[in-house]
């Protein structure tokens, strides 16, 4: 399924000779802490590949914003208030297909058994967020909830080193994800990270009871927070593909809608830049 899978989005997208890559003079604004503010990035020696990967033919010049976050961080609530603004699509995590794979729900058995299903669920999401990453853009701006960065780097890290997912799966998986990232250009001009603490995220996890998540203790949300932490703020754990603008998201929702328009313009000035 994976590779015709993915002879069919290279059937979609065409080489590029150059690619205009994001600015490194990222300003780092000193706030206090738990305020909205950026953290700079800095490009990988992977950039000089860029010219070698597949890419979107003529959507070098549209915008696409990565929406990242802890399970039940508030990432639903903000692409909904983004998607009533004109020129931006909003395109959500496909749970569905996760949970309906021609009757089965990967998802749900992932949780009740990560050992046995961890592999099986990740592959899906690894290719299905892809298929969410190359598909043509409808409109000048793109938001995406998470990415096949955060798949790989956060819950795929999680299960192997919480000793869930063996090495050999790891292993399969992390060679996928990095072919990937060599060979198709996956668009990103900002990310925006909603910090949330994991004990928020467990209070309205129980709040919304949706099935799968009945299972998912504190410590696993512990767990991803950190890895959220280590990448995109403290940046030692792993590539950050572009610049982030970090959000606290302990608030209400109506605290967290004002805070969305406050960031309106840090996040959508993305496309005029």
């Amino acid at each position: 399924m994976i590779v015709n899978s993915l002879k069919k989005f290279c059937r979609v997208v065409l080489p590029l000779c150059s690619h205009k890559s994001l600015s490194t003079n990222v300003l780092i604004r000193q706030t206090p802490a738990m305020e909205t503010h950026f953290i700079g990035h800095s490009r990988s020696s992977s950039t000089s590949l860029t010219h070698r990967k597949l890419v979107r033919n003529g959507e070098e010049k549209k915008s696409v914003i990565w929406l990242e976050g802890n399970i039940a961080s508030g990432k639903t609530t903000c692409l909904e208030y983004f998607s009533k603004t004109s020129d931006i699509e909003v395109l959500t995590e496909p749970v569905s297909k996760w949970r309906n794979v021609k009757g089965c729900n990967p998802l749900g058995l992932m949780y009740q058994d990560p050992t046995r299903w961890g592999l099986t669920l990740q592959t899906y999401v690894q290719l299905t967020m892809l298929d969410r990453h190359v598909s043509p853009m409808s409109q000048p701006i793109r938001m995406l909830e998470r990415s096949i960065y955060s798949a790989k780097y956060i819950f795929v890290e999680n299960l192997f080193k919480s000793g869930k997912m063996p090495e050999v799966d790891f292993a399969v998986l992390s060679e996928w994800f990095e072919w990937i990232i060599k060979n198709i250009a996956i668009p990103v001009d900002l990310i925006v990270y909603l910090q949330t603490s994991p004990q928020t995220c467990y209070e309205r996890l129980k709040q919304r009871c949706r099935e799968e998540e009945k299972v998912i203790p504190l410590e696993y949300l512990e767990s991803i927070h950190n890895l959220y932490e280590d990448w995109l703020i403290h940046q030692k754990s792993f590539e950050v593909p572009a610049p982030v603008l970090v959000i606290p998201a302990d608030h209400d929702l109506k605290k967290m809608l004002h805070k969305y328009e406050e960031n309106r313009e840090k996040i959508l000035k993305v496309h005029c830049s």
